[in-house]
C-alpha cells in the first residue's frame, strides 16, 4: 500500500518544480539572441554629402595652375614673355589692331588703305608645308608649299622647270634628254617582235618631278608573279631595254611600286605594302644589274593600293604597275 505525501511533503515538491522552472526559464534567456536598433534621425544628411570635395578639387587645380602662371610670368624675361604672346597670336590678317589699320597714322593721321606698311603682319603660313621665303625689308614675301603643289597637280604650269622652253641650261638639257629618251624607248618596243602584245602597257609621261615611265598590268601580262617581287621574262625584256635607254643620262630616279586592292590572307605577315615596296625594290635591283650606278637611285618606296590607276574598280589589274621617274637635275 503506498505511502500517502504529508503536507510538508507536497510543499517540497512544488517548490523543487518551481526552481526547475525557473532555472529552465533563466537558460533560455542566456540563450536568447541580443537586437538592437539604431536609430538615425533625418535632416543633416543634406549638408553633409560628398558634393563639395569636387568643388573643393577643382578651386584647388585652378589655384594651382593660376600661381604656377604667376610663377612662370615672374621667372620669364620681357624677351620671353613675348616670344610666348607671339606664338598664340593667330598668324592672320584679321588680327590687326585697329590702331594700326591702314588709314589711322600716316599724313594727317591716316594712310592709304591700299598701303602694305599698314598691316602687322606682311606674310602668313595657311599650311603645315607650306614655306615662307623672306625677302629684303620692305618687298613681298613670296611663298611656297601646298597652294602651288594644288594648283600644279594636273600637270606642270608656265612657271615649273621643265616646262620652260628659255631656262637654264640644265633644263634646256632635261628637255631634249627627255625627249630623245622617249622617242628611243617607243622605238624599241614597236621595232621588236617580242614586245607586241606588251608595248601598250608602258605609259610615258612627262610631269613636273620629270618624265614618268610606267609598266602596267592587265590581265594577260603581269610584270611580276602573283603576290610576288619575282620578275617574269617577258617584263625583265622590257626593263632591260627601259634600263639601256636610261643609263646614259646623268639624272636621278624614282622607283615607286603600286599594287590592286586585293590582299593577302588575314593570318598572312605581309600586305599590299610590303609587296609594293619589294617589288620597287625589285626593280631597282634588276636596273642596277643592268649597268646603272647606284648612286642614281633617289627614292625607292611602295604605296600599296592608296593611287590607283582605275579608280573606280581598285581590283582592276591595271592597278598593278611600277613607275620609273627620271627627275629633273
Amino acid at each position: 500500500m503506498a505511502e500517502e505525501k504529508t503536507p510538508a511533503d507536497a510543499k517540497a515538491d512544488e517548490a523543487a518544480a518551481a526552481a526547475a522552472a525557473a532555472e529552465a526559464a533563466a537558460a533560455a534567456e542566456a540563450m536568447r539572441p541580443i537586437i538592437r536598433k539604431i536609430i538615425v534621425e533625418d535632416g543633416h544628411a543634406g549638408a553633409h554629402g560628398g558634393a563639395w570635395k569636387i568643388a573643393l578639387a577643382d578651386m584647388m587645380t585652378a589655384m594651382m595652375a593660376f600661381f604656377l602662371l604667376m610663377w612662370l610670368l615672374g621667372a620669364s624675361n620681357e624677351d620671353k614673355r613675348k616670344s610666348v604672346a607671339d606664338y598664340f597670336r593667330p598668324a592672320s590678317h584679321s588680327q590687326i589692331v585697329f590702331g594700326e589699320m591702314a588709314g589711322s597714322n600716316g599724313l594727317f593721321g591716316g594712310k592709304s588703305i591700299i598701303d602694305t606698311d599698314g598691316f602687322p603682319f606682311t606674310a602668313k603660313q595657311t599650311a603645315m608645308l607650306e614655306r615662307l621665303t623672306p625677302q629684303a625689308q620692305g618687298g613681298p614675301a613670296e611663298s611656297f608649299g601646298s597652294s602651288k603643289e594644288e594648283n600644279n597637280k594636273d600637270g606642270p604650269s608656265d612657271q615649273d622647270p621643265g616646262n620652260q622652253g628659255a631656262g637654264t641650261p640644265s633644263q634646256k638639257q632635261d628637255k631634249e634628254n627627255f625627249e630623245k629618251l622617249e622617242k628611243d624607248i617607243k622605238q624599241k618596243l614597236s621595232e621588236s617582235k617580242q614586245f607586241d602584245n606588251i608595248k601598250d602597257q608602258v605609259s610615258i609621261t612627262r610631269e613636273k618631278d620629270g618624265l614618268r615611265i610606267e609598266v602596267i598590268d592587265k590581265a594577260d601580262f603581269a610584270m611580276y608573279a602573283s603576290g610576288t617581287s619575282n620578275m617574269g621574262g617577258k617584263a625583265a625584256a622590257l626593263m632591260s631595254e627601259v634600263a639601256k635607254s636610261i643609263k646614259p643620262l646623268p639624272n636621278k630616279l624614282a622607283i615607286r611600286g603600286h599594287t590592286d586592292s586585293l590582299g593577302f590572307a588575314p593570318d598572312s605577315m605581309r600586305n599590299n605594302w610590303t609587296l609594293s615596296t619589294e617589288r620597287a625594290d625589285a626593280t631597282r635591283q634588276f636596273m642596277q644589274s643592268q649597268g646603272i650606278n647606284a648612286n642614281r637611285f633617289s627614292r625607292i618606296e611602295g604605296v600599296a593600293d592608296t593611287n590607283p590607276k582605275v579608280p573606280d574598280n581598285p581590283a582592276d589589274p591595271r592597278n598593278r604597275r611600277v613607275s620609273i621617274t627620271v627627275l629633273n637635275q
